[in-house]
């Protein structure tokens, strides 16, 4: 192949992510694409970077850095091989504890400088330390340290604040990451003259970028605005009127306009070019008109969209719909949330008062529990009245257990407490029942009184032995709450709750007789036609 057609043979190879690129030559005559990993030649060794450009572009790229092509540039030697990668991984991984030694050993040495990065040679022999300074560093003796204490050949390399910030990297204000770390290697000086020309306000925290400078871009689109700018005049900052001199406040390139205000107002007026060119060409004349006739400015609002005819309302759904879903919600929630505090009051008052809690049956000996009778209805609560027309309850058989065994002398047990009669009505009183045989001085019962209307409460019977005297039960009726259930006495288990004694009941099987005590008849139904209970025989003395 001619020389004439041969490719362009030196390659740009870039190191340490992009923050350094140099130009080699590919003297082994090997096709190399962009982004392969080659080794090229270093001080005293070798470095490990990998291919930015090649062909054509790179004799623009060295024409634009002012680069020559002599037989001076250093060489490709070959592709990188595993060896080389995992030696500069190596050295790499040295860099940032390297840089925290050499900011202390430059702090110790009080030199005013500020270490930004340390780059080590894949083959670990040379270290490059790039640091920024305001003035000029004597770091003869810094050198010295350094070789000593990390054993390679150092090199210091003085950098800018731009170039600082590209190494560092970062996101701009616009968003993007920082033009001087990803594209932008020549850095032009940026003045506030810049931001003037496109009628920037002179706000230096705006202006500034991360390295503390004005940024870059200012300069992007410097060279159109100076392009627009050639068809204003430039000798039209003051125009006079015959009502006084108007100042100039600014340029509008896109509207072609200048906009003027008199020195006692802070209305401004915008004019055109030829308007403003034509009050110049008078002024010099001597001429001052009679006003400056400025532009009505119309803000231009983009057209609407014609209407099609048709639009797609798929998977709209109106605010308003929501909101009443919600309030209907709300308003559901709100009658659930009164109803129950309706219903808790009514259970507190009588009408709808609870029906007592039952008590385990504390009377002694080795009686057992009743079982559980899953058929059995809940007993509905009593009315509190209990006088009127009621009728007296039937008589209920005794369907107590065969299997159950005699009752204990109760001799620490406490007489129960008298209930109040306050059973009024036309109900008949009961007969009074045989008294229980030997059963100590206990006398027999006295028929109870018409429970209707004047009722008295009755007396308190006689205690047994050493036994406590009730206590009148409370008014039953009302506001009354549930008896608690008493404490087991001994070793008397407690009694289950019975279960429910509506429904299907069956009939308890009569108890055995106790001593000398005569076997019960079962209970006749209570309803209508009751008979009055005949008196108890007295029971067996207690012998405690």
């Amino acid at each position: 192949m001619s020389d004439s057609l041969a490719p362009f043979d030196i390659l740009e190879v870039s190191f340490n992510n992009g923050s350094r690129k140099d130009f080699f030559r590919n003297s082994t005559k090997q096709q190399f694409e962009k982004g392969e990993m080659v080794a090229v030649e270093g001080i005293s060794g070798f470095d490990v970077g990998m291919v930015n450009l090649t062909g054509e572009l790179v004799k623009l790229q060295m024409k634009k850095r002012r680069v020559e092509d002599t037989p001076e540039v250093k060489k490709v030697l070959r592709r990188a091989s595993n060896d080389d990668m995992h030696r500069m991984s190596e050295n790499k991984n040295r860099e940032r504890d390297a840089l925290i030694k050499a900011r202390a050993i430059a702090r110790n040495l009080g030199l005013e400088m500020k270490l930004a990065e340390v780059e080590i040679q894949a083959d670990g022999r040379k270290a490059t330390f790039f640091y920024t300074a305001d003035d000029r560093v004597d770091f003869r003796e810094l050198i010295k340290v350094y070789a000593s204490e990390f054993r390679v050949k150092v090199e210091m390399r003085q950098i800018g604040a731009r170039q600082e910030a590209g190494k560092v990297g970062g996101i701009g204000s616009c968003g993007r990451e920082l033009c001087c770390s990803t594209w932008l290697t020549d850095f032009k000086s940026v003045n506030t003259t810049a931001a003037r020309y496109q009628n920037l306000s002179i706000n230096q925290a705006k202006l500034s970028g991360q390295c503390g400078r004005l940024k870059c871009c200012l300069n992007y689109e410097l060279d159109t605005y100076l392009d627009a700018l050639k068809d204003f005049p430039d000798d039209c900052d003051v125009i006079e009127t015959s009502t006084g001199k108007a100042s100039l406040q600014k340029r509008d390139i896109f509207k072609n306009l200048m906009w003027y205000s008199y020195d006692n107002s802070n209305k401004q007026y915008p004019l055109t070019i030829t308007r403003v060119k034509e009050i110049r060409q008078l002024n010099t004349q001597g001429i001052r008109p009679d006003e400056l006739k400025a532009v009505e400015v119309v803000s231009s609002k983009p057209n609407k969209e014609a209407d099609l005819g048709f639009a797609d309302v798929v998977g709209q759904i109106s605010l308003r719909s929501l909101e009443k879903a919600s309030q209907k919600r709300k308003a559901k929630s709100r009658e659930k949330q009164k109803e129950q505090q309706q219903q808790k009051e009514n259970k507190g008052k009588g009408g709808d008062q609870k029906p007592r809690e039952q008590r385990p049956d504390n009377r002694g000996g080795d009686q057992k529990p009743r079982e559980n009778r899953g058929d059995q209805k809940p007993r509905e609560p009593r009315p509190d009245n209990r006088g009127g027309d009621q009728k007296p309850r039937e008589q209920r058989p005794d369907n107590r257990g065969g299997d159950q065994k005699p009752r204990e002398n109760r001799g620490d047990q406490k007489p129960r407490e008298q209930r109040p009669d306050n059973r009024g009505g036309d109900q008949k009183p009961r007969e009074p029942r045989e008294p229980r045989e030997n059963r100590g001085d206990q006398k027999p019962r006295e028929p109870r009184e018409n429970r209707g209307g004047d009722q008295k409460p009755r007396e308190p019977r006689e205690p047994r032995g050493d036994q406590k005297p009730r206590e009148p039960r409370e008014n039953r009726g009302g506001d009354q709450k549930p008896r608690e259930p008493r404490e087991p006495r001994g070793d008397q288990k407690p009694r289950e709750p019975r279960e429910n004694r509506g429904g299907e009941q069956k009939p308890r099987e009569p108890r055995e007789p106790r001593g000398d005590q005569k076997p019960r008849e079962p209970r006749e139904n209570r309803g209508g036609d009751q008979k009055p209970r005949e008196p108890r025989e007295p029971r067996p003395e207690n012998n405690q």
